[in-house]
């Protein structure tokens, strides 16, 4: 349960106390009450019921740019917390419970074999053009998706329907596994006996109505079935919304409007932050270090273990990548812990293979790379390379996974005869440029959860390079390990089938392990009902979000 949530339910309860007791005793009864409300949502702030009205404004702090206004083409960070506000799919993410809920459904019924879901979906769900969402809606985008020839990232999701792939390979012009019942019932069939909330709750899945789309209006004035409406698009400088009047949730959201300020330069956040200009700003290493010294920003500071692992991805079109020694060695001459210590300031953890601590087939007894540039020497030699070789890592400036840690790593490849090329390119172009597979080895930071078996199948042969599989990784034994996973009804078998998959990326090495992040974000003490979320703090769900009158943006 949200700290909102709990904050309403007690509330509730002082309203029933005040209907039961004597003034005086219910005066009394209530102060306690809202003391251990204010204790539980917010230590060391003051808390109030949530104020409807007012301004948030957020920071988009990934770039100088929005990739795209149509959410289904960009599986950027910077793209999602503007989904976030616009859109949504058909689960949400309980940052509390740690699960994905329903959001575009009132309930769900499954078969006994786990694999039929039928959803009734919400009846008062209503996209900013004023018209309702239909099962029609979910059809439409899932089949959207599944378009072969445009490389939709949420394409890696949809994936588990059945008959998703037919529509991908251009075999069918339909989805199979997806059938409307009448216009608010919905049956899917899927493949694996999984929870589809870990896969259809991200912003590239989201629901969108498709007279808008094949208008071409979504690029320019985007509609969704988010809490806030469109109102402007300035590039590489803001978007604005407005409170959606007919959002589901009643009483929601409190603001009155949401300002998204594309700011990718920390000292730029920073010095917005301080003077008050901007309500949220996530931080990086060097902020991160400064903030927790300084009196007056150090209490406003919520910090959370991101469900990402940040990687080089090496491509195996490139002939020394193509051997898993040459990837083995990468591993090996890198030292990450210094890096991560001197540069990264400890806002991560060292990766020890792909999927992060708190997921089902992370092992702890594996250990990291070690730090051996002797062994990264012999590997290099064996693999026909006892000289080096040369190559082109293409990167953005991002200070926690950017240019910073390329140029960090020069000096330590050098060392075993790798002589390294950096290519700085705008985060924007990143993103495209390493779906499109145009890159010797890119550095990144992916999404790993929150669900194992969706994250592990990103690595699937059968997954293409369009949908995750940047690397183009391909390894039998591997897919079969994720397979019997995805299949599997008991748990320890199921665990047991993830670590073994795990381990084979961890041996096979198609990118260098670099760490698992820590995500930081700095609130200024009037904003409300953040939310601690795992799949990326920057996205939140700013229905629940509300400021006090004191914000100088009211």
């Amino acid at each position: 349960m949200r700290a909102m949530s709990t904050s309403n339910t007690s509330l509730a309860g002082l309203a029933f106390a005040r209907r039961s007791m004597p003034p005086l005793r219910w005066v009394l009864v209530g102060l306690v009450t809202l003391c251990a409300v204010v204790a539980l949502v917010s230590p060391g702030r003051a808390q109030t019921t949530p104020r409807t009205g007012g301004v948030l404004r957020m920071t988009a702090p990934y770039g100088s740019t929005l990739t795209s206004l149509d959410i289904h083409t960009t599986p950027r960070a910077q793209d999602g917390i503007v989904a976030k506000v616009l859109h949504r799919s058909l689960y949400a993410w309980d940052s509390a419970k740690n699960v994905p809920v329903l959001e575009l459904a009132k309930s769900v019924s499954v078969s006994t074999d786990g694999l039929v879901h039928t959803f009734k979906l919400r009846d008062d769900a209503y996209f900013h053009n004023g018209r309702k969402m239909t099962a029609d809606d979910l059809i439409w985008t899932y089949t959207r998706l599944m378009d072969g020839t445009k490389g939709f990232p949420g394409a890696r999701f949809v994936r588990l329907i059945k008959g998703a792939v037919d529509v991908e390979k251009g075999q069918a012009k339909e989805i199979a596994g997806l059938r409307k019942i009448d216009d608010l019932t919905l049956e899917m069939t899927i493949t694996d006996k999984v929870n589809p909330g870990f896969y259809f709750i991200d912003d590239v899945t989201a629901i969108l109505p498709r007279e808008v789309v094949e208008s071409g209006e979504m690029l320019t004035k985007p509609v969704g079935l988010g809490p806030f409406k469109f109102v402007e698009h300035v590039p590489g400088s803001r978007l604005v919304a407005t409170r959606w009047e007919k959002f589901y949730k009643p009483g929601k959201p409190y603001l009155d409007k949401v300002v998204v300020l594309i700011m990718g330069e920390a000292a730029a956040r920073d010095a917005a932050f301080r003077s008050k200009e901007i309500d949220l700003s996530i931080l990086g290493p060097a902020q991160y270090v400064a903030y927790q010294a300084d009196p007056a920003l150090k209490d406003g500071i919520i910090d959370v273990a991101e469900f990402f692992t940040r990687t080089m991805g090496m491509n195996p079109a490139f002939k020394p990548f193509a051997d898993k020694r040459v990837r083995q060695a990468i591993n090996h001459a890198i030292d990450a812990d210094l890096i991560i210590k001197r540069l990264v300031k400890d806002k991560a953890v060292r990766a020890s293979a792909w999927l992060p601590a708190g997921l089902d087939g992370f092992d702890a007894a594996m250990k990291p790379y070690a730090f051996d540039p002797e062994k990264a020497k012999k590997l290099l030699a064996d693999a026909g390379f006892p000289n080096g070789f040369e190559f082109e890592w293409t990167t953005s400036q991002n200070e926690s996974w950017g240019l910073p840690i390329v140029e960090a790593v020069i000096p330590m490849l050098a060392k075993v005869g790798i002589t390294l090329k950096p290519k700085l390119i705008e985060a924007a172009v990143l993103s495209e440029t390493i779906t499109k597979g145009d890159f010797q080895a890119y550095i990144w930071s992916n999404s790993s959860g929150p669900d194992p078996v969706a994250s592990l199948k990103r690595f699937h042969s059968a997954t293409p390079h369009t949908a995750g599989n940047y690397v183009d990784f391909k390894n039998p034994a591997y897919d079969k390990l994720v397979d019997e996973a995805a299949a599997a009804t008991d748990a320890a078998v199921r665990t047991e089938k993830l670590r073994a998959a795990n381990a084979i990326l961890y041996d096979e090495a198609p990118v260098w392990f670099f760490n698992y992040n820590k995500a930081v974000m700095a609130y200024q003490p009037w904003v409300k009902g953040l939310q601690r979320n795992a799949t990326e703090l920057t996205h939140q769900y700013p229905e629940d979000l509300w400021v006090e009158a004191t914000s100088p943006a009211q």
